[in-house]
């Protein structure tokens, strides 16, 4: 006995119920906590509040590029090491081919970071 399934609009109806559901709770919940929120606007209530230390300056002084260079770095980096996790665990269903892929895939990763070397990126007593 073969089932056919046939594709019509009904097949979505759950996808759309839960659509409509999720983005309903959103817009009740931020509407419900504007209304019976407080309202009261002190200064005291507008301060920046850091763990309970006293705020010093201003927060929009500008600061090294560095730190945006590392975190973009790492994320590269670790984004190699989610794909590479996948291929060592079957690495031997992908046969040679796979192999090859890989090798391809960390010479491409080793050329960028070398690129970085020589860019001096990751120097950070300049």
């Amino acid at each position: 006995m073969e089932t056919e399934v046939i594709n019509s609009s009904a097949n979505y109806l759950p996808i759309l119920f839960q659509i409509i559901v999720a983005a309903g709770f959103g817009v009740t919940t931020i509407v419900v906590t504007h209304l019976i929120g407080p309202k009261v606007r002190t200064e005291n209530k507008l301060s920046s509040f850091e763990s309970g230390i006293e705020v010093v300056g201003n927060a929009r002084q500008p600061f090294s590029i560095k730190y945006f260079m590392v975190a973009i770095l790492f994320v590269i980096f670790d984004i190699e090491v989610i794909f590479m996790y996948p291929w060592a665990v079957n690495f031997r269903e992908f046969g040679i081919n796979g192999l090859i892929e890989m090798f391809v895939f960390m010479g491409l990763l080793l050329l960028g970071f070398i690129y970085i070397i020589k860019k001096k990126a990751l120097n950070w007593d300049e």
